[in-house]
């Protein structure tokens, strides 16, 4: 759907990516926008011509970012018009030589041939040329971090040049520029450090839907820069950098910050939110865990309400559907405090249909509305190393920015209210069924007489090898079930994401027979265990 509406941004037009598919409906031009990298399919009547209307659209746009995307247009054309110079003195310089050679007589028709011949060598040797560079300026573009793999294929075939941008533009111009108008479905993407800084570690990235009628684009990623600092006690913290701060530190929003629920997910990112230099004011059903937050410097409200009333962003993340509802809805609830401008984001993992629910009643108020939960463990959300998947009002989403930058290393929008719940069900009920199935492997190894270290050992030198399967292995291998995922959360999340099958008929077996093994191991008293404590289903 709309994603709202946004100014106008200068762009240009360039070839789509092969396998992008062109909207259906009215014309539309594949756009690339100037001050950052990203590209959208825009109708031709939303576009303008850049000369004509760009003192209209500077002095409509104050702001830092839109200046410098006008100046990376003047210097894009400063470029092209010595380009398009140098190509007519070139092209002077062989007419001239053409005559002079004419006037000195006619050479033998060998000569000729042998020099057609090194012409046409020349223009062969300058198109490999042409197409190196190409694929090497696409290769650049994409980040080699293993966030990005899947985006890594660039846009066009490696070593295939693109066509002349001349062929690709309207004949008002040689190289049009236009400026894009009116409202458009999420393109207007927060624009990203033009220039980036060598060698920096781009852990932190902003992951967009963007959607036209159809939901049929891309993502594309805006790369934040982060600063690994070395502390006095030798651990190593990642600093998500604001896009402006070149140096690699966060610019901490000045909004006054809430956050309710100080569980396991929640204690490591109000640490991180305090860390990083944020105001937080904290809630939580037992007070008592909220007195460490205090000592770091957060403030205490007494209510939910209190809470959302006293500060422009309130985050919530607590266990379940109905713990979510009670806290929004219930005495001293969210609600209560909500008035025309307050913001509720909710982290809480629930389904799609309390997400709807919860986002309606607040907008009913006149609040602001975004949904964003969490992937990780404890250990994750204590390192600042989340992923955030994130639906609903995209202007909060931007607004959230140095708060996902200080708890997370990515996140993702994902479009209308609903979508992130689903997604975030998908995810964990892949990562539930793993586990379920690590512990199966184990266990049937245990009763074949086969080596379960040995087990462990093969998994990591092969396909499967990763942090998450080498620590739940070794959580099994030592008896240590001390949580990092709760196992009645990712068997609650494992029950949601087989109704989310049920709501669309889509068969879940697999996640069902999952399901059924943590099932078991809560009936042996485990919830309150690691999820990796699924093992004890098996061994009983």
């Amino acid at each position: 759907g709309k994603l709202g509406r946004y100014p106008p941004w200068p762009g240009k037009i360039v070839n789509p990516p092969k396998d992008l598919k062109k909207p259906r409906g009215k014309k539309c031009f594949f756009v690339k926008f100037f001050g950052t990298e990203d590209h959208a399919w825009i109708k031709v009547e939303q576009l303008k011509p850049y000369h004509l209307h760009k003192e209209e659209m500077i002095k409509i746009n104050k702001g830092k970012r839109f200046q410098q995307a006008v100046d990376a247009v003047e210097e894009f054309l400063r470029k092209t018009k010595g380009k398009d110079q140098a190509s007519s003195h070139n092209s002077n310089e062989e007419k001239n030589r053409r005559n002079s050679s004419e006037e000195r007589g006619k050479q033998s028709a060998g000569e000729e041939k042998r020099k057609a011949s090194l012409s046409e060598g020349k223009l062969k040797k300058g198109t490999g040329e042409g197409k190196k560079r190409v694929s090497s300026v696409s290769s650049e573009r994409g980040s080699k971090s293993p966030l990005k793999r899947a985006q890594d294929q660039s846009p066009r075939k490696r070593g295939r040049p693109p066509k002349d941008e001349k062929d690709l533009t309207i004949p008002e111009s040689s190289t049009v520029k236009r400026v894009m108008t009116g409202t458009v479905a999420g393109f207007k993407w927060p624009p990203s450090v033009s220039e980036p800084v060598k060698d920096s570690d781009p852990h932190f990235h902003h992951f967009l839907l963007s959607q036209t009628e159809k939901p049929a684009v891309c993502y594309q990623a805006i790369t934040k820069k982060l600063k690994v600092c070395e502390e006095e006690t030798g651990s190593t913290s990642i600093q998500a950098a604001d896009s402006t701060a070149v140096n690699g530190s966060i610019t901490p929003t000045d909004k006054k910050i809430g956050f309710l629920g100080l569980g396991l997910m929640g204690s490591g990112i109000v640490s991180n939110l305090l860390k990083m230099g944020h105001t937080v004011t904290v809630w939580n059903r037992t007070a008592e865990k909220c007195d460490l937050f205090i000592q770091e410097g957060a403030r205490l409200g007494r209510t939910p309400a209190e809470v959302v009333s006293t500060c422009d962003i309130t985050f919530a993340c607590v266990s379940d559907p109905k713990a979510a509802k009670d806290l929004v809805l219930g005495p001293s609830g969210v609600l209560q405090g909500i008035r025309p401008g307050k913001c509720y984001v909710d982290m809480s993992t629930v389904d799609a249909d309390t997400v709807t629910e919860l986002a309606q009643v607040i907008v009913s108020r006149g609040g602001r509305f975004l949904e964003a939960p969490v992937s990780g463990n404890q250990q994750l959300s204590n390192d600042g190393m989340l992923v955030i998947l994130a639906a609903g009002d995209r202007g909060l989403y931007e607004d959230c920015s140095s708060c996902f930058q200080a708890m997370g290393k990515t996140s993702f929008f994902l479009g209308e209210v609903g979508n992130a719940a689903k997604m975030m069900l998908i995810v964990n009920m892949v990562q539930g069924s793993f586990m379920a199935t690590i512990a199966e492997g184990l266990t049937l190894a245990q009763v074949t007489g086969q080596s379960q270290q040995t087990l462990l050992d093969i998994l990591n030198q092969g396909q499967l090898a990763s942090i998450f399967l080498d620590q739940k292995c070794q959580n099994i291998l030592q008896g240590n079930f001390k949580p990092d995922f709760y196992l009645k959360y990712i068997q609650k999340d494992l029950r949601l994401a087989i109704a989310l099958g049920d709501s669309v008929n889509h068969p879940t077996p697999m996640a069902a027979a999952a399901n059924e093994v943590y099932k078991r191991a809560k009936a042996l008293d485990q919830s309150d265990n690691d999820m990796s404590a699924v093992y004890r289903a098996y061994i009983h």
